[in-house]
């Protein structure tokens, strides 16, 4: 936001980046960097000082609003790739704020709603990934909405000041969540050193408690003393703000995102288009496909969005494509155009492609999903192309994951772009064409429906949000329990095949290991493949997963070639949080060490005993 010489707000146009859940389906630590480079670039070229994320509020419920905005429902890689994303805008002299501590996976009656987690859970499912995140020294940490186990967040000494500062070592700044604010006094005894926004009130509430011995000066001092220390900090900071990148790079570094994050679901044998076929397009009339949620993330893009038509035709020159203009969203709702009238033309094409997706009103801040399915019209849609063509191909577009059951084996292939920014659907064609070999992985699991996962947005009238599942989020749940689903945790297609083969395991002291494998691409296409560590606990004392993602490694494998991958696992791989000794404890014993391609699929292990 910036204002104009009439001292009114505008939003400040920019490069439209993918956003953090596509960017986190790349896998790719590297872009992660990259990104925060740009945006900090984006920032010193708007006398921006502090941006607020990332975000790293695990993806609990599948039907949370603002998934779109979260790296992943795994706490190891939200914070891995959120500690790289810092990494980079900080290193440009531009501050960071990571967000929102703590339990704030939902949108609905976020104000006032409490999250009942059990101490385990939150060590090592909620905290974790702000642990692994602080490694970067984020500028600030910003307190959520809600309530912790009845308690203000904004309010929690025990959450803000014990674990947040005492525990996971934070010697930065705390900002409130705009008006998360309740009562100043009780947000200060906290160590909630800015609120958001400012408001005179708070000053004569603060004077009142001082005055009457509720509050101390070492208090006060303390806040005011990060406040002057962030400014002190920013100010010398300066001295690295050196803008790098034009316009053009940061859209080059976006467009690798999207090609990277975008995730092949599904191909029976259809992709990559051959060039000179006939497809038939069936889009959104006079309009373009959402490329993000709504709320304050939402981006106004500096650059003119390329139509899907025009950049298939740029993909594929030598193809004939017919574009159908056949629904739009109005109001929350899918409105078809003359469907009936246009389904010839997919009959008498080789290809038809449906656009498929949410939009703004759907899904976004401050409000949950209605529903993991798209919408009866839109479904609809899909099945009726389906019915005439039996090489249709969805690109579907949405923030988290969809329930696909009612069409799913109606088409061919499934290309799920999420919510991938301005260069968007130029990803999305030149993978569909072949000019892009797929490489994104799934970050969170695709239930078969909104009714299988054992998390539920579903709050009922008493404002209270019970974590009763405790660890098992997610793929945790899935896998251990043996539910099968649609499309599993680390699940995505590529152009290429690949062999994994020649596992190692070395131990190199207590509770640390150094393991090496061969990845080899058996196919014709240069291609990126994202190999990852689960680590299985064999016996435990205390229930655990099935097993949990403990590394993962990106690269880029020639045509026919191979590569040998090293990884190194520490003692946190083998560890879970005991509550009766109140910290980290890896048992004695066995673990296996699992290489996969994705959580259903592993292709090496090994065990190791300590």
């Amino acid at each position: 936001m910036a204002k104009n010489e009439n001292e009114e707000y505008y939003t400040v146009k920019s490069t439209a980046y993918p956003c953090v859940h596509v960017l986190s389906n790349s896998w790719n630590t590297d872009l992660a960097y990259e990104m925060g480079q740009c945006i900090a670039d984006d920032c010193i070229e708007n006398d921006v000082d502090v941006i607020l994320a990332p975000g790293v509020n695990i993806k609990r419920q599948v039907l949370n609003g603002r998934n779109f905005e979260y790296f992943s429902e795994d706490p190891y890689l939200a914070g891995t790739m959120a500690k790289r994303y810092i990494d980079g805008v900080q290193d440009k002299g531009i501050g960071t704020s990571l967000k929102h501590f703590c339990a704030n996976n939902f949108e609905q009656d976020r104000l006032v709603t409490s999250s009942e987690v059990d101490e385990r859970t939150l060590n090592e499912i909620y905290y974790k990934p702000f642990e692994i995140a602080l490694k970067a020294n984020p500028t600030t940490v910003m307190c959520s909405y809600n309530r912790l186990n009845g308690i203000l967040v904004s309010e929690h000494q025990k959450l803000l000041k014990g674990v947040l500062r005492e525990k996971l070592g934070f010697n930065g700044l705390i900002v409130s969540d705009w008006d998360a604010v309740r009562d100043r006094v009780k947000s200060l005894k906290a160590t909630v050193d800015l609120e958001m926004p400012f408001r005179n009130k708070s000053y004569d509430e603060l004077k009142q408690a001082y005055d009457n011995g509720e509050i101390t000066m070492e208090q006060i001092d303390f806040c005011v003393n990060n406040v002057l220390t962030l400014i002190d900090k920013l100010q010398e900071m300066k001295t690295l703000r050196k803008i790098t990148t034009d316009k053009s790079e940061r859209r080059r570094i976006a467009k690798q995102i999207s090609d990277e994050g975008e995730v092949l679901l599904k191909n029976d044998g259809i992709l990559p288009l051959k060039p000179n076929c006939k497809i038939a397009l069936f889009s959104l009339r006079a309009d373009r496909m959402p490329t993000s949620a709504d709320g304050s993330a939402r981006v106004q893009s500096d650059h003119e969005f390329d139509d899907f038509g025009d950049c298939l035709k740029k993909s594929m020159p030598n193809a004939e494509i017919t574009n159908l203009e056949a629904f739009t969203f109005w109001r929350g709702e899918v409105e078809l155009y003359h469907v009936a009238e246009k389904l010839p033309y997919a009959y008498d094409s080789d290809v038809a492609i449906v656009l498929a997706g949410n939009d703004m009103i759907t899904e976004g801040e401050a409000f949950d999903r209605q529903s993991m399915k798209l919408q009866p019209r839109m479904e609809s849609l899909i099945k009726s192309v389906a019915s005439v063509n039996k090489n249709t191909i969805v690109v579907l577009s949405s923030g988290s994951a969809v329930d696909v059951s009612n069409w799913e084996s109606d088409v061919k292939a499934i290309l799920y772009t999420g919510f991938a920014g301005e260069t968007q659907v130029e990803s999305a064609c030149d993978i569909l064409a072949g000019k892009v070999c797929p490489s994104g992985k799934l970050t969170e699991t695709f239930a078969k429906s909104e009714s299988d996962y054992t998390t539920s947005s579903r709050l009922g009238n008493d404002f209270v949000n019970v974590y009763k599942e405790g660890v098992f989020v997610g793929y945790r749940y899935f896998d251990t329990f043996k539910k099968e689903v649609a499309y599993p945790f680390g699940f995505g297609l590529s152009y290429a095949s690949f062999t994994y083969s020649d596992l190692t395991v070395e131990k190199t002291g207590d509770f640390s290991v150094k393991l090496s494998y061969i990845v080899k691409n058996e196919s014709d296409f240069d291609a990126k493949e994202v190999s990852q560590i689960y680590v299985k606990d064999v016996f435990s004392y205390v229930l655990r997963p099935e097993k949990e993602l403990k590394a993962f490694s990106k690269d880029l494998i020639k045509a026919g070639e191979s590569k040998k991958i090293t990884v190194e696992l520490n003692k946190d791989a083998f560890s879970y949080y005991s509550v009766a000794y109140d910290k980290w404890i890896a048992d004695n014993g066995d673990f296996e060490i699992l290489v996969a391609s994705n959580v259903s699929d592993v292709k090496l292990k090994a065990k190791i005993k300590f």
